[in-house]
Parts: C-alpha cells; structure tokens; sequence
C-alpha cells in the first residue's frame, strides 16, 4: 500500500504566481460609463470610490474568486504531479531479469500485451531504487542478453526498457538467473534480484538464488489453441499415380472449453487454399491433422503457410511455416568404373526413390552435378568438393579430407563398427571377409566406423558442410556384398544424404542457430529475413551460420560460388517455426520453490509511485464548471424582471 506522498515535478508549483494576477483583477477599479439620474444619494459611497486618486479598491471575497482562486491552485499541484509511492525497493546493486519469450505477446483482458505490463512493473522498479542504487536489466528470452550494464541513470534504465519486445522464442530464465547471480556475487553491499515473467517457460528453473528473488507475474489465463508441430514431406499419390506433398501438423487446444478450428494451408500472398479442414478439438485434447495436394513442377523448395483460424490471445502459434519438399527423388552421381561400382549401383538401386547417374570423376569436377546428390567415388579422393555427401571407396595412399591413408594390409579381420553411428546402424559385420584393405587414421578415435586388429578401415571424414564416409577397401574384393548388411550399410548412407537435402545441418526452430551447408567456394552468401531486411554472412569451410533467429517465417539463403563453367548462384529457403507447447500454453503458474523467493502479482506488487495529477485536473474544471453556472445563475434574474415589467405595463395599458 502507499506510504508517501511527493512531488515528481516541483517546478509545476510556479504556476500558483497567477494567483497574482487574479486578485489584481479583483481590486481594479472598473472604468465605469457616465449616465444622468435624478438622485445620487444611493451611490454615494460609489463616488467616493471613484473620486479616489488609487486605482485599486479594497478586495471584497467573492464566490467567483474563491472558485477561480482553487481552480489555479489544483491546476498548479497537478503540473507539479503529486504521486503516492510505494515500498521502496532496498539494496545496493539490483537485477531486473525481464521474460521476452513468445508467451510474453498475448494480448489478454483489456487489449495489453504482457510484454507491456512486464515493462511497466520494470519501471516501477526503476521509480523505487533508493538513491545510489545500480540496476542491471536482463532481456531474457531463450539466452541471457544483458539490455543494460549496471547503471544508476534512471533515464537511461527507462530507455532500456522501452526498447524490450517480445521475442519468437521459448523462455528459459536459467541463463538469465545464473548471470544476474553471477553479476551480483561480484559486487559488495545488499543486492536484490527482480523476475518478471507470465511462467511460460521452455522448462522449470529453479529461482532459488545466493540473493532475495522477488517474482512479478503478469497475465491472466487465456483460451489458446496452437499448432506445436508441423512437418511436410513428399509422398506418392498411389490411386491417382502422382506425387503429393504430405503436411503433418499437431493442433492443441490448452483452454478449458471445446474449440471448433479451421487449418488452411496457402502459399504467401495467395488467397485461394491449397487444402484446409475443419477440427472439433476438445479442452486438453491434441490433435493430428494431415493436409494433402499436387504440386506443380515448379513448386519444389517453394514456401508453405499453415494457418489456425479463428485467431485468439496468443496469435503467433496459430501460423506455421514449411516448404514443398524437393521430392523423395534422390539424385545419386557413380564416379567410378571400378569393380566396386557394379555392386553399389545395385545396392543403391534398390531404393526406387534413387536418380541414379554414371558419368566420369572429371565430367563431375565441371559442375554437373546437383549441390545435393550423393556421390559415389571410388579410387580417388577429389581436390574439389562436388555435390553433397560423399562416399569414397578405396581412396590412394595420402591425405583425403582430414585422415590419412596408410599402408595396404593383407587380409584384415574385423574386429569392431561403431553401432553408434547412422551409418551402422541395423548391420553387423561379424564373418565378413576382407583380402585387401588399407589402413585409415582419422583425426580421432571416434571418426572410425570400422576396426581390424591392425587399425581402422572405415573411418568418418566429415566436414562441417557434409558427410564423407570412407572405406579403405575394394568392395569387389570382399564378400560382404553378398551379405544383408551391405544393402543396409547402403540405405543407411543414402538415407542420412536424403536428411541432408536443402543444406540444413541443425534445427529449424527459433532461439537455435541456423546452420546452412554452401558450396566451400562460396564467395557471398546473403540472408533475407522474414521482414524483408537482409543481412551479409561470411562462411567458412562450406557452412554459413545464421545466429540471431529470433523470428518465425522463412529466411532465405542466396550465395554465388565459382566453377570451372564460371559463376553459379544457388540458394536455399528455410520455414523457422516455434511449434512450442510450454510457451502455447497460457495458464501456468509460478510458485515460489525455495525461502529466499516471493511471489506476487504486479499488481500485489505495491513498487513504484501512483500519479494523481489526473483527479486534481478534472477538480480543477469541476471548479471552473460551477463558476460558470454560479456566474449565469445570478444573471439571468437581473435579465427577467425588465421583461416582466414590460409585460405588466402593456397588460395595464
């Protein structure tokens, strides 16, 4: 409650100096006009007023001047904005750790975000800091970002604070917590730690600190349906003979009542809907949704919306974004005319969803192969990266991305694989036959796929931007073709190159960075953001790196790399979505963990000051109001009795 009363603008208390010129105007004599009378024995005292040689005259209290007098008077306290202030926030050194996840946008009750509300409980901090105290102001969204150093400038903590908005991203306040603690425990004196959040947040943190916490909540429990996954793939239309494009969302209704949804999927700025359907989703109940249609040739790597209708408090998890996939045709390039070659082709041919392609390692080297095929190699290791992922059979003697190629060995046995790694998985080797093989040596232990009593065979020489698997050994000199697990071993490797298609390397959620594979010669790379601005990337061994995704829609890559044939360009789209359960749903509740935290409301809050200049201005015009009427109440009978008399006078007439 408050316990203070002030003034945050002094200054506004000069504005009582018009009391000044309102009394003058009060004691002024008026200028009176001359008019001849029979008597002047009324106005005696009149005329010896006006005889006097003094302009003024003696001040006479009057309604009107009393009423005016405290219409100045509140006029003048308002401008000097008296305020109730609350408890004051003790400490020397203080952390406000503001929560701008993605749950911090709901618009609840009365049309104000929770962003907004989170911000004027900062400032109600900021407007309690004793004298002297410092503030560290913490924007805590997915990572910790300090959004001003510890200040004792209260313009400059307000400035601060008007520049935090609400992030696409899930909340974790841990990061934030640990730097505040961190930050605080380096100082001497009281310190004190603020968080104010809505509790929506990616995981539980415990707020349990070396300092006193206080937490703020903000918002109220909203109704919220959101669409928390979405995944597009390509597909075979069997009845029809055709490809399709398969949407598979999740929509979740987190209210307390049934909803009845419509989910639309359209491509950007088209008004007519590729595929929609209509859901009766119940309080607490998830629901799958699968949307279908035929895409055109030209459709491929295009972008895709996903749409939840009617909109409601959170409407950022209500759109979702994908692209049409590039197809379940995987390109496959054989770069040999080995003995191996017979026996990958057919085993990579089993895949009906393979392009398989046989053409010379030169012809390859000269840009005819597409940035995403799986390329097959065996008895070289080429000096320039082509396609995508790589898999080398049989490379000569030397160094080949990364490992070194040893001496030949004679009859190897194997004694281990990595069941750990994509490429092994689902196989075993045990009985296989080996009558030739070099040794590989990896950069370390855990690149080697497979193992002999004399070393590696098979190692992992992936780069940052792609996988390359290489075999120190002649398939054709081996009987593991002969086995299941060659297939398997194929499959795996062409299933992990079909991940890989597009260049994504990581995640596509925001908060994360993105990691794009380029060509290694990229000369620029240049990123277009979902609200049209763009940003110069710089990449390194063919991976560019997007770190700041803090919003959900489609980024695109554009990059130009030099070939042989000359400049190519190439680029790539990326859907970045939310799809977040925790920050969808809006009716969790903080609750204090440990002796050291409190919680309340910022309303319960009580910081900060309340201003009533408003109340004093609109007394000051209920004042001036009742002036005015008093003033026309007393006129208007002076005004009828000449009308009265006059009709008198006719009537007797």
């Amino acid at each position: 409650m408050p316990n203070a009363l002030g003034l945050l603008a002094p200054k506004g208390l000069w504005l009582l100096t018009l009391l000044a010129p309102l009394v003058v105007l009060y004691i002024l004599k008026v200028r009176r006009p001359r008019q001849r009378l029979s008597s002047v024995w009324l106005w005696a005292e009149s005329k010896r007023d006006l005889l006097a040689r003094s302009p003024f005259k003696r001040l006479v209290p009057q309604i009107p001047l009393l009423l005016q007098a405290l219409a100045v008077a509140l006029l003048a306290l308002a401008a000097a904005r008296p305020a109730s202030r609350g408890r004051a926030v003790s400490g020397d050194h203080v952390a406000i750790v503001v929560d701008t996840s993605a749950s911090m946008a709901t618009v609840d009750a009365g049309g104000v975000r929770r962003i907004d509300r989170a911000k004027e409980a900062a400032r109600q901090v900021v407007s309690s800091l004793a004298p002297g105290t410092d503030a560290l102001l913490l924007d805590a969204g997915r990572d910790a970002v300090v959004a001003l150093a510890p200040d004792r400038d209260t313009r400059r903590m307000l400035a601060a604070i008007d520049r935090l908005d609400a992030r696409d991203v899930e909340g974790d306040l841990e990061a934030s917590l640990s730097l505040a603690g961190s930050r605080l425990a380096s100082v001497g004196g009281s310190r004190r730690i603020f968080v104010i959040t809505d509790g929506n947040l990616a995981r539980d943190v415990a707020l349990g600190a070396s300092v006193p916490v206080e937490v703020i909540t903000v918002g109220e429990r909203a109704e919220n349906a959101a669409i928390v996954r979405v995944d597009v793939r390509a597909g075979d239309d069997v009845a029809a003979g055709r490809e399709e494009v398969r949407a598979f969302l999740l929509v979740a209704n987190f209210g307390k009542t049934a909803r009845e949804l419509y989910v639309t999927m359209r491509q950007p700025g088209a008004s007519d809907t590729l595929a929609s359907r209509r859901l009766e989703v119940e309080p607490g109940q998830k629901v799958p949704v699968v949307l279908t249609f035929r895409p055109a040739p030209g459709d491929r790597g295009m972008p895709l919306v996903f749409e939840l209708s009617p909109h409601d408090a959170l409407a950022l998890d209500d759109v979702a974004y994908g692209r049409v996939p590039l197809g379940r045709a995987m390109p496959v390039i054989i770069a040999s005319k080995g003995p191996s070659a017979a026996w990958l082709e057919r085993a990579l041919a089993a895949d009906p969803d393979v392009e398989l392609r046989r053409m010379e390692l030169a012809e390859a080297s000269l840009g005819g192969v597409a940035d995403d095929a799986l390329v097959v190699i065996e008895g070289a290791c080429p000096a320039a990266s082509v396609g995508g992922d790589l898999l080398i059979v049989n490379p000569p003697e030397g160094a080949c991305y990364g490992a070194r190629i040893g001496k030949r060995l004679e009859k190897p046995q194997i004694s281990s694989w990595d069941h750990a790694d994509a490429r092994m998985r689902f196989l075993s080797l045990d009985g296989v036959f080996v009558s030739e093989a070099r040794a590989l040596e990896a950069e370390s232990k855990r690149q080697e796929l497979v193992r002999s009593e004399h070393g590696a065979i098979a190692v992992d020489a992936s780069t940052a931007s792609r996988f390359v698997t290489l075999l120190g050994f002649d398939v054709a000199s081996t009987d593991w073709p002969y086995k299941a697990s060659f297939v398997v071993f194929a499959r795996n490797v062409l299933e992990l190159a079909r991940q890989h298609r597009g260049g994504v390397l990581g995640s596509l959620r925001t908060g994360e960075p993105l990691r794009v594979a380029v060509p290694p010669l990229a000369a620029k790379v240049t990123l277009t953001r979902p609200d049209a601005t763009e940003l110069e990337l710089t990449a390194r061994a063919g991976v560019t790196v997007v770190a700041d995704v803090a919003r959900v829609g489609h980024y695109r890559l554009r990059w130009e790399a030099p070939s042989p044939a000359g400049a190519r360009a190439g680029g790539v789209l990326l859907p970045v979505n939310l799809t977040s359960a925790s920050e969808s749903d809006l009716g969790r509740v903080v609750a204090a963990q440990s002796p050291g935290v409190t919680v309340v409301t910022a309303k319960a809050a009580a910081l900060g000051v309340s201003e009533h200049a408003p109340y004093l201005v609109l007394l000051a015009l209920a004042f001036i109001a009742f002036d005015v009427w008093y003033f026309t109440r007393r006129t208007r009978p002076r005004e009828a009795a000449p009308r009265t008399a006059r009709a008198g006078g006719a009537h007797a007439s």
